[in-house]
């Protein structure tokens, strides 16, 4: 297989501290609103209730464990275009204080400082790596999660490679693991199945995904979400229903349609899990899908089947 390209694009991606969760987050979400007394003392009143009801309501996480402090790295082993993913993210009290994602040249010099190659992308896309690259690091840390670091319009790709190097970033400061993460991109996939599995239920449902690669093409793509007996989402019938009935779309069909799209994205040259057609009802599904299929891809350019756990975070409702 041809050396894939590793652009980035940028638009809001929410796949939870996802790093993880799924067909949930593909429901709307509720927002509300406050208003104000006419009254210096109401006002105090009000503000002390809203703030003492947000600090309740707060969601608290009931799955996942802490970030351990340290700095964690990751880099990409080769150029492509003359550029190569460097990575590093800084824990501290448990939370995400620094985020430096970056893309650096032989010489170690960053892409946003090539004035040729911002001009050229902006003209072509609207937006350039002095705008992107520090937008996706001001996202992660703001939102402490890789699933839900917003996606630049004009960056897609890139974005989402981001969000996928981030999330295995988040992963090893889980397990407190503070050896630099190399990707081999670009390399050849390596026969084989790899396997990825999230750890904790999010509305009673985990990911449950693996690929198969054979003659270094992927053959199979078997992700789904399955209940603690092993009980695919699919025939969820329930769930089915109530998902469709909000959304236009159900697990029975958008799961099959996401492995289908990979395999056909898979198929082309230079093919890239980036690729993957956005299920319309379905978008933070897909979103995840993407996430973790770039992480079995990478897995599989290394040969490395040992499964992967992810230790999703989840938050209460």
């Amino acid at each position: 297989m041809k050396v894939r390209k590793l652009m980035v694009g940028l638009s809001v991606l929410t796949f939870s501290a996802l790093v993880l969760g799924a067909c949930s987050s593909d429901n709307n979400k509720d927002s509300a609103a406050s208003s104000a007394s006419t009254t210096a003392s109401s006002t105090t009143a009000t503000s002390s209730s809203n703030a003492a009801t947000t600090e309740s309501s707060a969601p608290a996480k009931t799955a996942g464990a802490d970030l351990q402090d340290g700095t964690y790295k990751l880099e990409e082993k080769n150029y492509s275009n003359g550029y190569r993913a460097v990575f590093a993210i800084t824990v501290k009290d448990g939370k995400i204080t620094e985020s430096n994602g970056d893309y650096v040249n032989e010489a170690g010099k960053s892409k946003t400082e090539d004035t040729e190659y911002e001009t050229n992308m902006k003209a072509k896309s609207g937006v350039g790596p002095a705008e992107f690259i520090p937008a996706l690091n001001e996202s992660l840390v703001a939102t402490q999660s890789a699933g839900d670091v917003e996606v630049v319009t004009g960056a897609t790709h890139t974005s989402e490679s981001f969000q996928n190097y981030a999330q295995q970033l988040i992963q090893a400061a889980q397990a407190g693991k503070t050896d630099t993460i190399e990707i081999d991109n670009g390399a050849d996939l390596k026969d084989g199945t790899y396997q990825l599995t999230e750890k904790n239920d999010s509305n009673g449902y985990h990911v449950d995904f693996a690929i198969t690669v054979s003659g270094g093409k992927v053959t199979e793509s078997n992700f789904d979400y399955k209940n603690a007996d092993g009980k695919s989402k699919k025939d969820d019938t329930e769930y089915e229903t109530n998902m469709k009935a909000k959304s236009g779309v159900g697990p029975a069909e958008f799961i099959p349609a996401l492995n289908d799209s990979f395999l056909k994205a898979m198929g082309e040259e230079d093919g890239s899990a980036a690729d993957v057609e956005v299920v319309t009802g379905a978008t933070h599904s897909t979103h995840g899908f993407i996430l973790y299929a770039q992480q079995l891809l990478n897995a599989a350019e290394k040969g490395d089947t040992t499964p992967i756990e992810v230790d999703n975070i989840v938050m209460s409702k």
